[in-house]
């Protein structure tokens, strides 16, 4: 392992240089018996070498800076001062810092490297990990957002409080990342299990990104997450209807498998067209925080004229146990943060392999209706092609759907229906018909609002899709 850059280094690498760009916050006084609350032989001197080695106080650095357009409480930590561990005058500043958050409201960036708590205190700095818990708790409940960077390394209650608990979680590339740190697991893990590379694997973390670029992609992403309450409403924050004209040609299907064979065509657009088209810019979140993720499940937030809005989508394919889990993050992280929320289903249905049932389907999917079903902020949905029972319904907005004229809606589909009503495969055509699940049929049903003229491409969804005055 390389030694990890100083506290100030990393503050630079996200704020800039400018010694005026960052203003560190006064630390909290307090009273410290020697050697700290267990009265550890050598503590007192142990620390002055590390202020000495490091020209710091503490193992955390906290202060405002300004990322891109966004002003921020920053946290740092500061490797080199005992390990980056954390202790009771550690939390402290912590506490103080998060305070500061929640009366400015500003939003918080972490920028973790921890070996995680310091044993020379035993049980008074453990007990740090809860109070940091409440202070991230009482802050993602007064709706501002929280951003760790991992740095190398972050292992211990560091990890398990400010950097898996944040809303976005970045990581430097070959970043040491877990909850157990390399002298305390076992002998036979697989180190690579312990990276940054491995977390983002697994859905633990969103994104792995170069220091050079850190405080880029760290602008953006704040910029995203503050950009949902303060706008004004109309388009997709006010659920609006689209166009009349939206509503009027749209070609339509003939017969139900007519309208089968065009969502499944391979050559109209699928979600990410849709969403770059839609989007000036857009980050995405990755993965379930469970150990899965889903490829055929987008997350995240885009930027349209000036307002963030948050978006779940399908590509097409089966939808994962991982999938739907990312997507009830997704809504949830966008109700806390004001952001209304685009999803567009296109999906066979959910994935119903052994492996899927394992991992929970059956529950992902219910925890996905719920959040769509409580969800305080607009959430509006496009069909945009396959809509495979159950499992394109949990991301559909309940009253605020429409539909592309290349896409279907079905309780089941017709192959399937066909073969459950002990039908010769020959009669799947007329069980298409039977379903009604065109779409001029589903706005008959009332299961959809309206037809999106869609089918000629997605710059037709970036001019006529719902809210997009």
């Amino acid at each position: 392992m390389a030694e990890p850059r100083g506290a100030r280094a990393a503050i630079a690498a996200v704020v800039g240089a400018d010694a005026g760009s960052f203003t560190e916050l006064p630390p909290p006084e307090g009273a410290f018996p020697p050697d700290g609350p267990l009265g550890w032989e050598g503590y007192d001197a142990a620390r002055a070498r590390a202020a000495e080695r490091t020209g710091e106080r503490e193992s955390v650095v906290c202060g405002t800076g300004r990322i891109g357009a966004t002003e921020a409480v920053v946290i740092s930590f500061e490797f080199g001062f005992l390990g980056g561990s954390l202790g009771e005058r550690t939390g402290d500043r912590l506490e103080a810092a998060y305070r500061h958050a929640r009366e400015r409201r500003l939003p918080v960036v972490s920028l973790i490297a921890t070996g995680g708590s310091r044993m020379q205190e035993g049980m008074r700095a453990l007990l740090q990990l809860q109070r940091v818990a409440r202070h991230c708790a009482l802050t993602r409940a007064a709706g501002l957002a929280q951003l760790a960077v991992v740095r190398d390394p972050t292992t211990g209650g560091g990890w398990a409080t400010l950097g898996a608990g944040a809303d976005v979680v970045l990581a430097l590339p070959g970043a040491q990342i877990g909850f157990a740190g390399s002298r305390v697991r076992p002998a036979d893990a697989d180190p690579y299990a312990y990276t940054a590379e491995a977390q983002l694997a697994a859905g633990q973390i969103d994104a792995v990104v170069d220091e050079d670029g850190l405080g880029a992609a760290v602008g953006r992403w704040l910029a995203l997450l503050t950009g949902g309450a303060t706008e004004t409403a109309g388009g997709w924050a006010d659920g609006a209807a689209p166009p009349p004209a939206a509503l009027g040609d749209a070609p339509s299907a003939a017969t139900g498998w007519d309208a089968v064979l065009a969502a499944r065509s391979p050559e109209r657009p699928r979600a990410a067209a849709y969403l770059d088209a839609y989007f000036d810019h857009r980050e995405e979140i990755r993965g379930d925080r469970c150990g899965g993720t889903d490829p055929g499940m987008l997350c995240g937030f885009g930027r349209r004229e000036g307002r963030t809005v948050a978006y779940a989508a399908q590509c097409g394919t089966a939808t994962l146990p991982a999938g739907y889990r990312t997507a009830a993050r997704l809504i949830r992280l966008a109700e806390r943060l004001g952001v209304p929320v685009l999803t567009l289903v296109d999906t066979p249905g959910a994935a119903n392999d052994a492996r899927a049932e394992r991992a929970g389907a059956g529950a992902a999917i219910a925890d996905l209706f719920a959040a769509v079903a409580t969800a305080r902020v607009p959430v509006t949905t496009l069909l945009i092609g396959e809509g495979g029972s159950g499992g394109a319904l949990a991301l559909s907005a309940p009253d605020n759907t429409w539909a592309t004229p290349d896409s279907y809606f079905s309780v089941i589909a017709p192959e399937l229906a066909t073969a459950i009503l002990k039908r010769d495969p020959g009669h799947t055509r007329a069980t298409a018909d039977q379903l009604r699940l065109r779409p001029q049929d589903l706005v008959s049903l009332g299961v959809v609002r309206g037809i999106v003229p869609g089918r000629n491409g997605p710059d037709r969804a970036d001019s006529r899709a719902p809210g997009a005055g």
